[in-house]
């Protein structure tokens, strides 16, 4: 299980630093939360203990994985539904999976649709939130600044 110190990543809100466990009563139940700081935002999730292994919080990448990552970002974009519907709800999937390696696939093949045909709303909001939930990730597995993820990931990306 994790302690207090470890970085972790939680599925749809990126990866963070546990910072305590607590015991919190929660609609009149008490449960034991781990309390984790998103450094990017600086927001607070309180995650049940119980719970943390199904919700799919895990430890974050090692550094020597990031370069894979980032070839995942350079590879050619894998075919997307042409119905935007079905593409929106199958790239969703890849998010909630936590998987940083479906994150950066998500990523890498919304830019490349902007770059030709350009994105919905709907679809440019997924990007952005999937970049951030990547580059939290990249900058804790690398122990770096923002400012250098996000120009590791254009680099890819260019």
């Amino acid at each position: 299980m994790f302690k207090v110190g470890d970085k972790v990543v939680y599925p749809m809100h990126g990866a963070g630093v546990i910072e305590a466990v607590e015991e919190k009563e929660v609609l009149g139940e008490s449960k034991r939360y781990f309390i984790m700081r998103l450094p990017l935002g600086g927001m607070k999730v309180m995650i049940p203990t119980d719970a943390a292994r199904d919700s799919g919080l895990r430890g974050v990448i090692a550094p020597a994985e990031v370069e894979r990552v980032l070839g995942v970002l350079r590879a050619q974009k894998t075919n997307m539904s042409s119905n935007w519907n079905q593409r929106y709800r199958a790239n969703l999937e890849k998010i909630k999976s936590g998987d940083v390696y479906e994150v950066a696939e998500v990523v890498r093949n919304l830019v490349k649709r902007d770059r030709e045909k350009g994105l919905s709303t709907g679809e440019r909001k997924m990007l952005d939130n999937a970049r951030q939930i990547l580059v939290s990730e990249l900058v804790l597995a690398q122990d770096s600044k923002e400012e250098d993820v996000q120009e590791l990931l254009e680099d890819a990306l260019a």
